[in-house]
């Protein structure tokens, strides 16, 4: 996720643009959130609710007392909101607008309409065929600007409220002779199968003592292993989705496992320091590469590690993050490497 704006971004301009279908209206806002336009949508609706999987788009908008606001894995108000319109930045894959789709749209009123806004190269142009369960109607194109479209659908169909249980993933995997059973929702790092470079860092990484933050930790692959393999090692994870904070839960619990899983945008929420910092840190936001969450693991990581602590990565080869380390703690170590990845680490104060 990229970090919030304050500025609107492109899909947010293509909204002002269109400022006046929202006047005077009850808005759902959703999807992939990457700016505070929200605040000042407030300014024109009749009431504006955000729900958000991301941790960072909650903390930015936290600042609005204009907009009511819903940071989590879902969203199942105790009654249907009954808005007259929902926006829904659309997410970077299909398994996660439908995901929020089935969320979102058991709040809009009969007759309301579903807003969809997103990149051009991001999937908008191919998103009618999973809107057929809300409507019998086509979504309207009504602009397209900044090389994003927004599209209005009436909602002409009822659907079933939301349950978590049926947009759960179950799959085995095995590291070292240790079996987990990994437990994830869509759009999640690891979702449906074990990840190499994740392989490769549980494969070659020494046994942990004290405590161990696994950061970025998608289902919880990394931070459940540790604990198979290191039963004593205190391990906490930390995610800036509420989906990956879910899965990484039902994970622990689907193995008899105990950690503290927290929402956290790299180590916003993070109060302690640890013998070991571990990850395998995504390097795209949308559909750009992105180094911001490296960047500041690295960077940062010294303030997060006792003495002689390591910050243990995985990487993809081509990714330069050896001068980051270097610069961050004189030395970086390559501690093994294969044709597409590299573990990397720092010495040891």
């Amino acid at each position: 996720m990229t970090a919030i704006s304050s500025s609107p971004t492109s899909a947010s301009q293509v909204l002002e643009r269109n400022i006046s279908q929202f006047n005077d209206k009850s808005v759902l806002v959703a999807g992939a959130i990457e700016d505070t336009y929200a605040i000042e949508l407030a300014k024109v609706c009749n009431s504006v609710h955000v729900f958000t999987t991301y941790y960072s788009a909650y903390q930015a908008l936290q600042q609005s007392d204009q907009i009511e606001l819903d940071f989590g894995a879902s969203f199942t108000p105790e009654t249907p909101l009954e808005v007259d319109a929902v926006i829904v930045y659309l997410p970077k894959t299909k398994a996660e607008v439908d995901y929020l789709l089935a969320n979102v749209v058991p709040q809009i009123k009969m007759g309301g309409i579903l807003y969809l806004v997103g990149d051009n190269r991001g999937g908008i142009k191919s998103v009618d065929k999973q809107l057929t369960p809300y409507s019998s109607n086509k979504a309207n194109k009504l602009d397209s600007a900044r090389r994003c479209s927004l599209l209005a659908l009436e909602i002409s169909q009822a659907c079933q409220p939301f349950q978590l249980d049926d947009w759960l993933t179950t799959y085995p995997c095995e590291v070292k002779g240790e079996r987990l059973d990994i437990v994830s929702l869509p759009g999640v790092f690891s979702a449906k199968e074990l990840d190499l470079g994740t392989r490769l860092l549980l494969e070659n990484i020494a046994p942990l003592k004290g405590n161990a933050l696994d950061i970025g930790c998608g289902a919880g692959v990394i931070g459940s292993f540790l604990l198979k393999q290191n039963p004593e090692l205190k391990v906490e994870m930390t995610d800036v989705s509420a989906l990956a904070v879910e899965s990484a839960k039902l994970t622990l619990a689907k193995n008899g496992l105990n950690a503290h899983v927290f929402p956290s945008d790299v180590y916003s929420e993070v109060g302690q320091r640890y013998t070991t910092l571990v990850s395998n840190p995504p390097f795209h936001a949308g559909l750009n590469t992105n180094y911001g969450a490296v960047e500041q693991i690295i960077a940062d990581a010294k303030q997060h590690l006792k003495i002689r602590g390591r910050l243990i990565l995985v990487a993809n080869k081509f990714l330069r993050y050896e001068p980051l380390f270097e610069k961050a703690f004189t030395h970086c170590e390559l501690l093994t490497e294969t044709t597409k990845f590299k573990l990397l680490s720092n010495y040891p104060d």
